[in-house]
């Protein structure tokens, strides 16, 4: 086998152009692919990062109402629902892959925060408990964040994120100032912003439309004092921060399922349901796929003409080296020997244009990435995959060449000019 493929480097040496045009249907069929996939993988990953958020594993499991979020504002609160209790909390922790879980109450709201005459129009007031701010991974950017006798207290103190303290205070300094929140004063104690700030990567309008978040800010209060401002034993909404991105699904799922076992409505449309964003960005990537596995398709074709030449260049080298084939038989060389140096050697020159194939379609990937602004991520499965698909491809062209070369009648060869 060795001599084999030594032969096979001597010969493609020998005849570098030749060779080199031989394998240019499989460098070009490979580029295409590894260029391909690599831009879908990263298309994919772009999707699911523009959901998720950059290292923010969350899960956020809401009380719903068929397939919408239940307002309480408009509903009010619902019969045979309860409030979560610290012990189904303390169950929902101890979920595996969870490491913090935190309750919240959350509202939009069209008119009822102000500072003097502006307006918060739309934007969302959350009632966190005193875990919420770690498990949503939050930062004081500016001032202080709630203490324990913020709730123990009752007092009416707020956090504003980015977006809420530039609506409200238009570029004033909002540490110290009073808003209301349903006519209600609350003290402005500080600016919070995420550990990992993240902004979806918008390329098109349909982007804008799927990836843009709400941009009119929040404004978050101690949950203790939320029934001064809405309701009173009103049930709350439950976030989760899992290990990985991976485990998002199933320990939503999970958690969801704990607290509909608490339930008692009779409305069976009113369930506690986890916000499955892995399931959405799958949803998106498959609206893609058809076109994606055409373009791989199409790309393949140019493996099939590359194929055919490398049949095509092995039949010229067995004409070629007729002589030398009747000679090896002459001196005892197998019919196995021959195919196998032959198929040896197809292999080896497929192989090389594989290889050739990956380094020219990472680079073209690269390249793509450059000039479109998409995304790339370099599959090595895809990559190692072409790799061997080339040889495949080498073997079976070649078997026709190489069955001939092995069938030649060594006197006839021997005779031949």
């Amino acid at each position: 086998m060795l001599e084999n493929i030594r032969l096979s480097f001597k010969g493609i040496w020998s005849h570098k152009m030749r060779s080199f045009l031989t394998m240019l249907g499989i460098i070009i069929g490979i580029a295409a692919i590894i260029a391909i996939v690599s831009t879908i993988q990263g298309t994919n990953e772009q999707i699911k990062e523009n959901l998720i958020g950059s290292g923010d594993n969350t899960v956020k499991i809401a009380l719903n109402q068929g397939d919408w979020e239940y307002e309480m504002g408009y509903e009010g609160v619902p019969d045979g629902v309860p409030v979560i209790s610290q012990s189904v909390l303390n169950n929902i922790k101890e979920i595996e892959h969870v490491e913090n879980a935190s309750l919240y109450l959350s509202r939009q709201d069209y008119g009822g925060v102000y500072y003097l005459n502006t307006v918060l129009s739309g934007g969302y007031v959350i009632g966190a408990d005193e875990n919420y701010m770690n498990t949503c991974n939050f930062i004081i950017q500016k001032g202080r964040g709630f203490t324990s006798e913020d709730y123990s207290k009752f007092r009416k103190v707020a956090l504003l994120d980015k977006d809420s303290a530039d609506v409200l205070f238009q570029g004033e300094e909002p540490l110290g100032k009073t808003i209301e929140i349903k006519k209600e004063p609350y003290t402005v104690i500080g600016i919070v912003t995420k550990s990992k700030e993240f902004e979806p990567v918008i390329n098109s309008i349909d982007d804008y439309y799927t990836y843009a978040q709400n941009s009119t800010g929040k404004v978050y209060v101690p949950d203790t004092t939320w029934p001064i401002i809405y309701q009173f034993d009103e049930p709350q909404n439950l976030i989760i921060k899992v290990d990985s991105t991976d485990n998002m699904t199933d320990v939503g799922k999970e958690g969801a399922n704990i607290l509909n076992g608490y339930l008692s409505t009779d409305d069976d449309t009113i369930r506690y349901k986890a916000e499955n964003l892995l399931e959405q960005a799958k949803k998106i990537q498959d609206l893609s796929k058809s076109t994606n596995s055409m373009l791989i398709w199409i790309a393949g074709i140019s493996l099939i003409v590359g194929g055919i030449g490398v049949m095509n260049i092995m039949l010229v080298s067995v004409t070629e080296r007729t002589q030398e084939i009747g000679l090896k038989k002459a001196i005892g060389a197998r019919k196995s020997n021959i195919l196998g140096q032959f198929l040896t050697e197809a292999a080896v020159l497929t192989s090389m244009g594989g290889i050739i194939g990956v380094i020219s379609g990472i680079v073209l990937a690269e390249v793509i990435s450059r000039v479109s602004e998409m995304p790339v991520a370099i599959n090595v499965p895809a990559a190692i995959g072409s790799v061997l698909f080339s040889m495949v491809i080498g073997i079976v062209f070649g078997m026709l060449p190489s069955y001939k070369a092995a069938n030649l009648d060594p006197i006839d060869a021997l005779r031949h000019e």
